[in-house]
């Protein structure tokens, strides 16, 4: 399994280096796709991307859209990633949105009677699907999150979904304990 994580300029950071770093503990392969060799998020913090976005997402199983602003807006403006989500979705590939992120998929069309959530108010700019209050929501191969604040719960289940064991992870990175 090999993951694709879009880095655009404006990217929210915890919700790009999470799921990065909670795929990789999972010993899941993990590849930044940068719209430039480094990009800076939301907050100043600047990745060095391992590949420069290429406009082709066939060699990944999953595709991970960080939220954050102008970031999420980026993602949704590339004509090209909107083309390859929807290729990557008719392959069966998990796409995985959180945040603002989402509108990204519903831009694609990929929301149509699907469940989803978001960051609050995200929903109307989407404006279709069936939109949740939930943290995380799945429905088929579409997975979103509501906002920053949730990122390892959306990266543990992640880890789920392709196989791996997030409850031993978790447990690990102690983040079990705060519902005990």
């Amino acid at each position: 399994m090999t993951v694709a994580v879009l880095l655009a300029p404006g990217f929210e950071e915890i919700e790009a280096i999470t799921p990065i770093d909670v795929l990789r503990r999972a010993g899941i392969v993990v590849e930044t796709l940068g719209f430039s060799e480094a990009v800076e998020g939301s907050h100043g913090i600047r990745l060095v991307a391992d590949k420069l976005w290429s406009g082709d997402l066939s060699a990944y199983e999953m595709v991970v859209l960080p939220g954050g602003l102008p970031g999420a807006d980026h993602l949704r403006d590339d004509t090209r990633l909107i083309e390859a989500l929807q290729k990557a979705h008719e392959a069966g590939a998990y796409l995985a949105a959180i945040c603002a992120a989402p509108k990204v998929l519903g831009r694609a069309g990929l929301l149509k009677d699907k469940a989803y959530t978001c960051y609050p108010g995200v929903e109307e700019e989407i404006g279709h699907g069936k939109h949740q209050h939930d943290l995380v929501v799945q429905d088929g191969n579409i997975i979103t999150a509501k906002g920053a604040g949730v990122s390892l719960a959306f990266a543990y289940k992640l880890v789920d979904i392709l196989g791996g064991d997030s409850q031993s992870l978790s447990q690990g990175m102690i983040y079990k304990a705060l519902f005990d």
